[in-house]
């Protein structure tokens, strides 16, 4: 089986989508369980392709052909889950801040996460803090991930973050935030709990939360 599932690895990594998908299905067929698929097959390939495109050799195309890959087979496996196994690493919730309308780096950065097995919540574009307050109520998330691409939206990252202390939801998530002109200082300075310069290293910086 294990040989099954380094196939399905290294099919994701080369962006097969119908192989993919084949694969993890005759994976199933042959009494795998889906959690292994994901864990062993689809996250493994998900995580070389990560390092790749961190070290860049791969580039943005390549990435969302993988995670295409990667949503097509969690299309099969994601019904057969149990509750315990959908839970994945954690949730993680996001959304580009208020006054913002750029999604692109957003984007890349939820299937990087998905394909590090977060469960994402994707709130979209021109978030409002007390919208991103109610989604954290809502979801109860592990980690919050505030994006933003103009320099002017900036603020409303730490109006958030003033908005989940007054609704004294504040301590019950981890808060990341990221984007061009966001840097580690400026996320210091706000009080949020981590910086992601890219959707690579965004990734790994959720990881390092989650241990």
């Amino acid at each position: 089986m294990d040989a099954l599932f380094e196939k399905i690895a290294e099919r994701l990594i080369v962006g097969k989508i119908d192989e993919v998908k084949e694969l993890s299905q005759q994976a199933l067929d042959q009494g795998a369980a889906p959690r292994d698929i994901i864990d062993k097959g689809l996250l493994a390939g998900m995580d070389v392709v990560g390092k790749r495109f961190k070290a860049g050799d791969m580039f943005i195309p390549e990435v969302l052909l993988c995670a295409r890959c990667m949503h097509g087979a969690m299309d099969i496996l994601k019904p057969l889950l149990s509750e315990a196994d959908a839970a994945g690493v954690g949730t993680y919730l996001i959304g580009t801040v208020e006054g913002d309308l750029h999604d692109i780096g957003k984007n890349l950065v939820s299937m990087m996460l998905q394909g590090a097995g977060f469960e994402v919540v994707d709130l979209g574009t021109n978030i409002t803090p007390q919208q991103f307050v109610d989604a954290v109520k809502e979801h109860k998330p592990t980690i919050l991930g505030l994006s933003a691409l103009l320099t002017t939206t900036m603020p409303k990252m730490e109006e958030t973050i003033k908005a989940l202390k007054e609704a004294g939801i504040r301590d019950q998530v981890k808060i990341m935030a990221g984007g061009a002109p966001v840097t580690q200082a400026f996320v210091e300075e706000i009080g949020a709990d981590a910086y992601g310069a890219n959707a690579a290293s965004a990734t790994e910086k959720a990881k390092e939360l989650m241990a």
